[in-house]
């Protein structure tokens, strides 16, 4: 059953969809895998000749999985008493995709399949049942409930007959399991728009489904921050949190200073962790980028704050960053401070922002971004969706070599709104991006020739992927992919 979601204030509906064709499998962790065996739940599986997954047609959605992991030995008994049907021991190396000789499951009869994997040279098997009754991949856990060894998800795309295998390390903190010398750059970094609008308000203003706290312990790794600025004139430095000119509450003034206490609390309780924060000015303050310059340089950066900013001009590496937020500036600098850092300035430059732009440079190059935002009728949101693949083709490119100079940070927003079309507010058009990407993830990224522009495969890595709505109900799961394509990285290490 293919999922399909009109907009985020409504559970989604299903639809059926053929049946016809046997499924792929990507492997995209490091780990190889062989498939043991696959059972379908109230229908026997014939294995059949390999001829095709079929057309690949794109998908509203991806349906979600159960999974669970088994000490060793053979997998659970099926509920319905079904009989196991070996395929023989189909191998599924790091990185790659095979067709197994397995139909999909049919979901206008209610089939469901059960794949049960292996780990060679051990006794882990770890086993998958699609569709699930969820709307949430799962993570492939011990038996018993304990999390020991490795850890994968799995994503099933119904139209596609695609399943997908991704490193799963905990959300939490996922960036423990990457090599210190790697520049912030190389790596696939899943980030929010209008990071804190979650609140009660206006329904244009309102970009994100859970809080600050919330999205970190699920993986986000980026914050864009829009904040007014008052006039240098007056005493109060106190920064009210935006969206464009208007509050992102309307409940009260919501602060940058509280907001920092969340994110400052995150680092201290998990110090693998590095957070980019992209600051810019807006709403309807009378200060001037330079004084917000100054404010932030005062009370923000100096004193016991230090030790939680990195605020100089380069890309560092995880390791200089790590249990730190990494500043990128997204408005320019009084005088004053144009001394900092040997004369190179505070943050990394993207003052001069590219407007609008499909694929844009700032900061001397060291930002590539995609960030075209208008999106004035519901027929422009393909143009966007495939704005986005191209620039997570760019940056799936890279080549990371970590003592060489460092990559340039690619930021690819997702986003997209239309403050007169009700059908091109945030949530909506999250609806229909959102899960296009997770398709694109799991079936096109890092794959030669599937790409938009047919371009050469790098590390594959995503780079910064900003998003709106993630989070709702839940659902994780673009959050997953993109943490999931930093696993070619772990072999740098």
């Amino acid at each position: 059953m293919g999922i399909v979601s009109s907009s985020y204030h409504h559970r989604p509906v299903y639809r059926s969809v053929d049946a016809m064709g046997n499924i792929s499998i990507r492997n995209l962790t490091i780990t190889p895998l062989e498939l043991k065996e696959a059972e379908r739940l109230g229908k026997t599986v014939r294995a059949t000749p390999s001829n095709g997954r079929g057309n690949g047609d794109s998908l509203g959605g991806s349906a979600r999985l159960t999974a669970n992991r088994t000490g060793g030995g053979t997998a659970p008994a099926p509920s319905d008493g079904s009989q196991k049907h070996f395929t023989g021991g189909i191998m599924i190396p790091p990185f790659s995709e095979t067709e197994a000789p397995v139909p999909a499951p049919d979901p206008n009869a209610g089939e469901k399949l059960r794949l049960t994997f292996q780990e060679p040279g051990t006794d882990h098997r770890y086993v998958a049942e699609f569709p699930g009754p969820t709307l949430q991949s799962i993570v492939m856990r011990h038996s018993a409930g304990e999390i020991t060894g490795k850890e994968f998800t799995v994503v099933y795309l119904p139209r596609a007959r695609y399943l997908t295998i991704l490193s799963s390390a905990r959300l939490i903190a996922w960036m423990a399991e990457l090599p210190s010398a790697l520049p912030v750059s190389a790596l696939s970094i899943p980030g929010t728009h209008n990071s804190p609008t979650h609140f009660f308000a206006l329904p244009s203003v309102r970009c994100q489904a859970v809080g600050i706290r919330a999205q970190l312990d699920n993986g986000v790794r980026f914050l864009d921050i829009r904040v007014s600025c008052p006039d240098e004139s007056l005493s109060d430095d106190n920064l009210a949190l935006v969206h464009s000119a208007f509050p992102i509450s309307l409940t009260g003034t919501k602060w940058f200073h509280d907001l920092l206490a969340h994110v400052y609390a995150f680092l201290d309780d998990n110090p693998s962790e590095t957070v980019l924060m992209s600051i810019k000015r807006e709403g309807t303050g009378r200060g001037s980028d330079q004084t917000l310059s100054k404010y932030l340089a005062r009370r923000y950066f100096a004193g016991a704050n230090t030790l939680h900013w990195y605020t100089e001009p380069r890309i560092p590496t995880l390791g200089e960053v790590r249990g730190k937020l990494v500043l990128i500036r997204r408005f320019l600098l009084d005088d004053s401070l144009r001394s900092e850092h040997g004369g190179r300035g505070l943050g990394i430059d993207g003052s001069v922002w590219p407007d609008n732009v499909a694929n844009g440079t700032c900061g001397g190059g060291q930002i590539r971004i995609q960030d075209f935002y208008d999106v004035t009728q519901t027929e422009t949101i393909n143009k966007k969706i495939g704005f986005a693949q191209a620039q997570l083709e760019r940056a799936g490119q890279q080549v990371c070599v970590p003592e060489e100079m460092p990559l340039p940070i690619y930021i690819n927003f997702l986003s997209a709104s239309s403050f007169f079309n009700a059908s091109c507010w945030p949530d909506k058009i999250a609806a229909r991006i959102n899960p296009s990407i997770i398709e694109y993830l799991c079936t096109g990224h890092g794959a030669p020739g599937k790409g938009p522009g047919q371009l050469t495969i790098g590390d594959a890595g995503t780079g910064v992927v900003v998003m709106d709505w993630v989070g709702h109900d839940g659902d994780w799961d673009l959050v997953r992919c993109i943490v999931g394509w930093n696993a070619r990285l772990q072999l740098k290490g």
